[in-house]
Parts: structure tokens; sequence; C-alpha cells
């Protein structure tokens, strides 16, 4: 049964699991999104596909409505900015070999971080990071937080980001990844739409902000996040005024990792404000319906 784009949609279209930098499976992943009521559901870890059969599987399982998922990793005005893919075809070949070629490096990348943080005097951190990877290939800045917690240097994960891993601190390490051209085109070749993940993270200012809406737009970018849970309710509103002026559609993500680190839990964010399109609009026969439905509840 198509969804309706009018009707308000419990949709979480944005979340990581153990393939990239998340802790859970995507199985769980799943069942946690269903248990608190989502409805429309994306696996988007990082860079990679490799948990997307499991969680359209899992998805199928509990009942809930899917769609393919991935974030892509791009540099823009020197700096990382995220690019989410919703309702690609998987085993399109362009998006794999692009998707390949932004994963090669974060291997060097972390024994570098390693080496820095080494330096700052605090050994063994790659080795520590490597017990928090589910697939290698993706070692993150993530993962050495995680090993930073757990050894006592750092009270929780942002602690660590700010004393040790965003630039100008001892364990930083820059990289470049995708131009933001290819990684919307390899979505939007795959029959995906592109999205820009958490715009509000990017702390651009108002000119490089256009920027990045402009060329995302010019190169057929479709959608952005307005309401993620790194965004205040004022940015909500801040980026649904720009969604309607660059004539772009709404997603809607909770960009959920761990349900000890995440602030904000799957499924558990407001709706989209009123007036805007919804992505799941633009992708209504991409979207995988259950072939079983729930008997409405006549309580």
């Amino acid at each position: 049964m198509p969804i309706p784009a009018a009707i308000p949609l419990n949709a979480d279209l944005h979340c990581h699991s153990v393939v990239s930098d998340g802790t859970l499976s995507p199985e769980d992943l799943a069942a946690r999104a269903s248990a608190n009521g989502v409805q429309l559901w994306a696996l988007t870890d990082h860079d990679e596909t490799g948990g997307l059969r499991r969680a359209g599987a899992a998805a199928q399982a509990q009942g809930m409505a899917y769609l393919t998922g991935v974030e892509i990793s791009v540099t823009f005005a020197d700096t990382t900015v995220h690019i989410v893919g919703l309702g690609f075809d998987p085993d399109n070949a362009r998006l794999a070999q692009g998707l390949a070629a932004t994963r090669d490096g974060r291997g060097e990348r972390a024994k570098e971080m390693g080496a820095q943080l080494a330096r700052a005097g605090i050994g063994g951190a790659y080795e520590g990071a490597l017990q928090f990877v589910g697939n290698p290939a993706l070692i993150s800045r993530t993962h050495f937080a995680r090993f930073l917690v757990e050894s006592g240097r750092c009270q929780d994960t942002g602690e660590v980001f700010r004393k040790y891993l965003t630039e100008g601190r001892p364990g930083y390490v820059p990289h470049r990844w995708a131009r933001l051209g290819d990684a919307v085109r390899w979505i939007t070749e795959a029959e995906g739409v592109a999205v820009i993940a958490h715009p509000a993270r990017y702390k651009f200012s108002a000119n490089e902000e256009f920027a990045l809406f402009s060329e995302f737009k010019a190169h057929g970018g479709q959608a952005v996040e307005v309401v993620t849970g790194s965004h205040s309710a004022a940015e909500y509103l801040s980026y649904a005024a720009l969604a309607q002026e660059f004539g772009l559609a709404a997603s809607r993500g909770s960009d959920f990792h761990s349900p000890a680190e995440s602030h904000t839990d799957l499924g558990r964010l407001p709706p989209l404000p009123d007036a805007l399109t919804p992505v799941w609009a633009l992708l209504a026969d991409r979207i995988r319906h259950p072939t079983r439905h729930l008997a409405p509840d006549r309580a």
C-alpha cells in the first residue's frame, strides 16, 4: 500500500549499525525502530551498503516500510559534509565503485591518528579503536572515541572529540573525501534521491551554506534533512525555509548510533514542519512495503 505524502509519518531515514560506526546490528536497529513506532525506516551506514540486505529483511520481519540508504562523506569548502542517499539500487556498479574509493584511505588515516595520540601520551589507541570496529575498512574517529571513554581518558565521546579529535587537537588527521558532485551523481544514477545530512552541524558562513545548497541542487540533489537529532527547534524552522527557498524536499532522521551515545532515539523526532514536501513523496515507487500488515488497533 503506498504511503500518502500528505499524512504525517514517523519516518526515520538516518541511522547507523555496526557495519559502520553504530553499536547495534541491523536487526537490532530494526527491532528498536519498530518498537518506537517507526513506520518508514532506512539504514544509512557511512560509505557502505553491506548491511542493507539484512536491514531490508529485518524491516520486513518487523512489518515496517523500508528504503535503502547510505551516508557518503564528501569534502566541500575544506569541510567534511555528509550526503545521505535514499531509495537507490544497492547493486548499482558505479555507486559501489564510488563508495569503495571513498572508503580507501581510512586505514592509513587511523594509523596516523594512533601515532599522533601516542605522541600526546596516549599509547595503543589504534589497537584499542580496532576493538570497537565491526568493519575494519570503516574505522573512524568514533571508534577512537569509544576506546578513550572505555580506557577512562574521557567521560563521554563528546569530551573526546573536544579534546582530541577535532581540528587543532592532537588526534585530528584531515582526510579528503569524495567530491560533492560525484556523490550526488552516484546516488541519482542509481535511481535514488540525494539528501544534505544535518546541515546545521557544518558551521558554515551564510555564503558558504548558500554555495553548498546551490551546488548540491545544480548537481541533482533533491532534499535536505530538516528534522534530525542534532538540530534544535529553531533550526528545524530555519532549514524548512531553506528547503522551500531551494525547492528541496525535506527528510527526517535521528542519526542514531548507540543507546549509550545518541541524544535522540530512533523514531523520537517531532514531525516535519508544515508546507514541506517529504522526501518519501519522491520515493513512492522505491519504498519496500511489508507483505504482512498488522491489524488495526480496535481498542
